[in-house]
């Protein structure tokens, strides 16, 4: 389509991760892990010692790196930083809000559904006018 940046491919990309200690925890477990050369990881872990200054600059690490393609981010903690998350507008990496263990999925602040319901009633707008 005219207009349309092209979606970059790649042969093997990351999870990255921004949520609590035992969320991360499981997702290392599961093997989604990675410390390159540089000790540098895929993901941080937020307890009550971490600023949201640092979630900022993680959550725009995450998102401007090109071996990430998701980004996992705990929805209490994207609430944190919910003005980075709601401008966030590109296809790669994919940003999902996950619920946690302390804090239940509130589907009213998740911004992935919160574009569908409007592009879907855009939609069932524009199908009314036909």
């Amino acid at each position: 389509m005219a207009g349309r940046a092209p979606v970059r491919t790649m042969n093997s990309a990351f999870i990255a991760m921004i949520a609590d200690e035992d969320t991360i925890t499981g997702f290392l477990l599961a093997g989604v892990g990675n410390v390159d050369l540089r000790r540098k990881t895929n993901y941080l872990i937020v307890d009550s010692k971490t600023t949201v200054k640092q979630i900022e600059e993680a959550f725009k690490d995450f998102t401007t790196r090109e071996d990430v393609a998701v980004v996992l981010i705990s929805q209490y903690i994207a609430n944190m930083i919910r003005f980075l998350v709601d401008s966030y507008n590109k296809p790669i990496p994919a940003i999902l809000e996950i619920p946690s263990k302390d804090y239940p999925y509130d589907p009213a602040h998740d911004s992935v559904l919160s574009r569908v319901r409007y592009l879907f009633s855009a939609e069932s707008v524009a199908s009314d006018r036909r």
